[in-house]
């Protein structure tokens, strides 16, 4: 059964409950968050990138609970995606260097990665997906339940980090250290796309 955020409960929400509780104000939340670097706990967020690679499991039991002391499924954090754009960075920065690009194409590159690989295509996936389960994947769809399309969100940056750590980190060992990836021969070829 998908997780679902009810809108009614055993008791009836305040107005002002009910306003807290809307996608807009959880998203008006998150924005603010994401310029307060003071207040957002990196150490947790280091906690569940280091848990996805040895126990999936683990991070979104962590999510479950979440959704019983927070009444959400969705990170109200905005720390993942900041440090997940920073190794994005970092590991654009290494392309840049291993294939020896310019500043520009550098930076292209990079803004391309960003905005368009991790935030861009993560925002039209996780809408469409949460569409589709939202619509086709409940169990017994009503008004008073649905899945948040945050929780989809970050059901992406989750599924995105491995994919960023073995296609942006690993590869780069292998480009031109290894000269495994940059040959033009049979095994370079397979290792890449294996990758």
């Amino acid at each position: 059964m998908l997780p679902t955020t009810s809108t009614q409960s055993n008791c009836t929400l305040s107005s002002r409950d009910a306003v807290r509780h809307t996608a807009g104000a959880k998203r008006n939340k998150y924005l603010r968050r994401l310029l307060h670097f003071r207040q957002m706990d990196f150490e947790f967020a280091l906690w569940q990138m280091f848990y996805l690679f040895t126990s999936p499991q683990r991070v979104y039991r962590n999510f479950h609970y979440r959704k019983q002391t927070k009444d959400q499924w969705a990170r109200d954090d905005p720390a993942f995606l900041v440090l997940l754009s920073i190794w994005l960075c970092v590991s654009t920065v290494g392309f840049g260097l291993v294939l020896d690009m310019g500043f520009l194409e550098t930076l292209k590159l990079l803004l391309w990665v960003v905005f368009v690989d991790c935030i861009g295509v993560g925002l039209f996936i996780s809408t469409v997906m949460w569409i589709i389960s939202n619509q086709c994947l409940l169990k017994h769809p009503s008004k008073n339940f649905d899945v948040e399309w945050g929780y989809a969100f970050d059901v992406h940056l989750n599924a995105f980090y491995p994919l960023l750590v073995i296609l942006h980190f690993l590869q780069l060992f292998f480009i031109n250290h290894v000269v495994v990836i940059n040959s033009d021969w049979f095994l370079g070829y397979f290792v890449g796309n294996t990758l």
